[in-house]
């Protein structure tokens, strides 16, 4: 800037006054306005976290894969006996016991010296204990049984929600919620944290007997955690399936995020936890005027429509000063304005605008 150009426009000592004035003007919103925001700034990350959420959906859908194929650990064990299976049943110390029967409609089998048994719901092994405990009772002492079943019934498994084939299968032989997964091509990358599994009433011939639960003869709904299964790696959540059940694997649920970010807006969990230091960067980070000091978690209480509000100092997260807080589905995170830092972003413009006034007024 000409100096020089300026103070002819004033006397001497006027023209010196402004320019020490405005030095000092420049010195303090330099000090003030310009150092902090650069030292607390929220970086923008969204590059990032849509590389982190893609690794993680990959990661989750080879474990799917890799379950599929290794998941038959023991699901033999745990397979119900159904209308249409075909069982081969040995009797060690009596071949002549031997028999290869199909399961009628009704769920029963007819068998030599023992008639006709219901079979239907059973595993494998309760049928085999039953057989054996009738034939040591009446005829052979300790007998060895084994029940092998030689062809499955064909039964329909629905997937529904964010997979990449959803739909209706049919299969046949145990199959277990990583082999419905697989079968429906895998997770979307908008897929929730949570699969719910919902098992219908197991259709009957007759009324409840004395002495049944009658909770077997309602819908019956299991919630999965897929981080859980498919990264920590717990198969007791793998659980075998029915006929008739259907998987559903809803969208994931979103964040907002408002006030004095770059972008505010709402943005997919997909099926990840989300701290709002995240949530922050997902925006761009905050703008210079922002009080990150001062940010405000609000959170649905469950109780009608009231809301909890959580105050987060968000320089204070970035330093490792203060815990960054998870959000859950439907937070929402306002950034709001600092006064000061306002009001010295709006002098330090208008000083610029004033200083170039004065320059062009000098070329004159």
């Amino acid at each position: 800037m000409d100096f020089g150009r300026v103070i002819k426009l004033f006397s001497p000592r006027e023209g010196f006054k402004l320019v020490g004035i405005y030095l000092f003007l420049s010195f303090l919103i330099l000090s003030c306005a310009s150092t902090p925001p650069k030292k607390e700034s929220i970086e923008p990350g969204i590059p990032l976290k849509e590389i982190e959420t893609s690794k993680q959906v990959r990661a989750m859908n080879e474990k799917i894969l890799l379950g599929a194929l290794t998941s038959k650990r023991d699901l033999y064990r745990d397979y119900r006996i159904g209308p249409e299976d075909l069982l081969e049943i040995s009797v060690f110390e009596e071949e002549k016991l031997n028999r290869t029967v199909r399961v009628s409609s009704q769920g029963n089998i007819s068998l030599p010296l023992l008639g006709i048994l219901r079979v239907k719901g059973l595993t494998p092994y309760e049928l085999e204990k039953e057989i054996r405990d009738l034939l040591a009772e009446r005829y052979l002492h300790n007998p060895h049984v084994t029940v092998f079943i030689k062809e499955y019934r064909s039964q329909r498994i629905s997937v529904i929600g964010a997979v990449e084939k959803p739909g209706v299968f049919e299969v046949t032989g145990p199959k277990t919620i990583l082999d419905a997964l697989g079968m429906a091509g895998g997770l979307k990358e908008d897929a929730g944290q949570f699969l719910f599994l919902i098992r219908p009433p197991p259709l009957r011939e007759e009324g409840l007997k004395k002495g049944e639960d009658p909770q077997a003869e309602t819908i019956q709904t299991f919630v999965i955690n897929l981080e859980d299964l498919l990264i920590r790696g717990d198969l007791n959540l793998n659980l075998s399936l029915s006929h008739g059940d259907v998987l559903n694997i809803p969208v994931s649920g979103k964040v907002f995020v408002g006030g004095e970010v770059v972008k505010p807006g709402g943005f997919p969990l997909k099926g990840k936890s989300v701290t709002v230091s995240q949530a922050i960067a997902m925006a761009e980070g905050l703008k210079p005027e922002a009080n990150g000091s001062e940010a405000k978690i609000f959170r649905y209480s469950g109780k009608g429509n009231e809301r909890e509000t959580i105050t987060v100092n968000l320089y204070a997260v970035q330093k490792g000063k203060a815990e960054d807080i998870y959000l859950i589905e439907n937070d929402i995170v306002i950034v709001p304005k600092s006064g000061i830092k306002t009001f010295l972003i709006g002098l330090r413009d208008t000083l610029k605008g004033l200083i170039g006034f004065g320059v062009s007024l000098g070329t004159l």
